[in-house]
């Protein structure tokens, strides 16, 4: 796990301006498809044949596993989590069971990690800090709690809003995080989220009590990730 308090908070007027690519994908995409996109990237970033890009989607309902899931956080059994349609996968990732749907926006950097941040846990900040800034723009404070990567928000107990997993390898990251925006919650209470039993979860729709347009999120999502990596984008819809 990684603590907020422990973390060296970068210098982001320090950040030297990168070229790169942002990918705002309007319609769902299957996971497996979004994970070999993510994975040529990541292939022609190691051989510079590519730019920095970020990807930025939404999934069809489906469970992920990170590495560090445990039976009692998903319960098991792959026909009772997905008797309503949902897919399955075990992933590389870190972190536990999360849920994807529509409604939710994932955000995958495929990005080298030496140019915005000293190692993980400063990446961790900083895709928490693009959270907290978008969530801002609602009038949602978002908050890091201790011991517990991803964005909360006090209602006034914990809930969380938006979910982290990352994978680095050969200094590229892959994975990325997950930002609740308007969707049926009930999949998250059919296992243990992050892996923690009382985990409760929301959304910006449920917190502002309203409707929220899951294309606003997404071109805000865009904007303020590249204004917090210091990224000179060419967006591509």
């Amino acid at each position: 796990m990684i603590d907020a308090n422990t973390v060296t908070t970068p210098d982001l007027n320090s950040l030297h301006i990168h070229e790169g690519v942002v990918r705002v994908f309007p319609e769902p995409v299957p996971y497996l498809i979004a994970w070999e996109i993510q994975s040529r990237l990541h292939e022609e970033r190691l051989l510079d044949l590519q730019v920095d890009t970020v990807l930025i989607l939404e999934h069809p309902p489906v469970y992920t596993l990170g590495r560090r899931t445990g039976l009692s956080h998903w319960g098991g059994s792959e026909f009772a989590l997905c008797k309503d349609g949902a897919e399955l996968y075990h992933v590389n990732r870190g972190g536990s069971v999360t849920f994807h749907g529509p409604g939710q926006i994932v955000v995958y950097p495929v990005v080298k990690l030496d140019r915005y941040a000293a190692g993980p846990k400063q990446l961790v900040w900083l895709l928490e800090e693009v959270i907290i800034r978008v969530l801002g723009l609602w009038n949602i404070t978002g908050c890091r709690i201790a011991g517990k990567p991803g964005v909360w928000v006090m209602t006034p107990e914990p809930h969380k809003i938006a979910f982290l997993g990352i994978r680095i390898e050969h200094g590229v990251t892959l994975h990325g995080f997950a930002l609740n925006v308007d969707l049926d919650l009930t999949p998250f209470q059919r296992i243990h989220p992050c892996g923690f039993p009382d985990c409760r979860v929301t959304s910006m729709a449920a917190v502002c009590q309203t409707s929220v347009a899951v294309c606003d999120v997404k071109q805000k999502l865009a904007q303020t990730f590249a204004t917090v990596f210091a990224l000179n984008p060419t967006t591509v819809v």
